[in-house]
């Protein structure tokens, strides 16, 4: 199989870097791609239409997308436009969208009712740790950031990570509401998996998002950085995901 990896906000292929060579070690090809806006590509524009081609650009026919956190988001919309293409989608601690709806509801929606919304530092808590500038923002420092995305690595693997991050711009992927008719219809193979010690996405929310793909999710006693910190195990569990089925329809709003 080939597994293309999907990084989230503020990250990019970097944090894959202990994944693939685990993935390859068990028979398996993997790719993982900077998003516009991100690593090598920082100062690229990062809209919906960029993200999806640098996605779409690399896909081919049977892959595994994953997507990691926001990266939930991308490879949704990703299989929207060439689900022909994907024979799985893997959704690691990541967002789903609701039809209809911009990232932050879905992020903050507990139910169908969109007035029931938290607001979104009341899901993540992550905005006190972060500075804003120039329409975006950044992680302030390294010792946060370790205990938020990387408490069970080392410092060393932590600080190594801190400064690999990137400013997160605020684009139309903040506002924009999102459509995706053909990946609730097209009812791909797909997995979620909660990472058990996750401090940025909470569990009732991990647990809505598998319920809406209509998986049982899937496990692992992690951050919310298992491909730094438990590769090995994620290589395992990525693989084992592809052989699940779902239990339940989607569930789009």
């Amino acid at each position: 199989m080939r597994f293309v990896l999907i990084h989230g906000g503020f990250h990019g292929a970097w944090c894959w870097t202990r994944t693939i060579p685990e993935l390859e070690r068990r028979g398996h090809q993997a790719v993982a791609i900077d998003m516009p806006g991100h690593g090598e590509r920082v100062h690229d524009e990062s809209t919906f239409a960029t993200r999806l081609e640098a996605i779409t650009s690399v896909v081919q026919p049977g892959d595994v997308l994953v997507g990691h956190s926001g990266g939930g988001f991308d490879i949704t919309i990703a299989a929207d436009a060439v689900p022909e293409l994907v024979g799985h989608v893997v959704y690691l601690a990541a967002a789903v969208p609701r039809e209809g709806r911009t990232y932050p509801e879905a992020l903050t929606q507990r139910d169908g009712d969109v007035d029931s919304n938290l607001a979104v530092d009341e899901v993540t808590g992550m905005l006190k740790y972060l500075q804003f500038e120039d329409g975006g923002m950044r992680w302030a420092n390294a010792e946060d950031a370790w205990a938020f995305f990387y408490h069970d690595c080392d410092e060393a693997t932590a600080r190594w990570a801190f400064d690999h991050l990137c400013p997160e711009k605020v684009g139309d992927t903040a506002t924009t509401p999102v459509f995706v008719p053909r990946f609730w219809e097209a009812d791909l193979p797909r997995s979620f998996i909660v990472c058990l010690q996750d401090r940025s996405q909470p569990r009732w929310l991990a647990d809505l998002n598998a319920r809406r793909l209509g998986v049982d999710a899937l496990e692992i006693d992690a951050s919310h950085s298992p491909f730094l910190s438990r590769p090995g195990e994620l290589a395992e569990l990525l693989i084992h995901a592809t052989t699940t089925v779902p239990v339940g329809p989607l569930i789009p709003t």
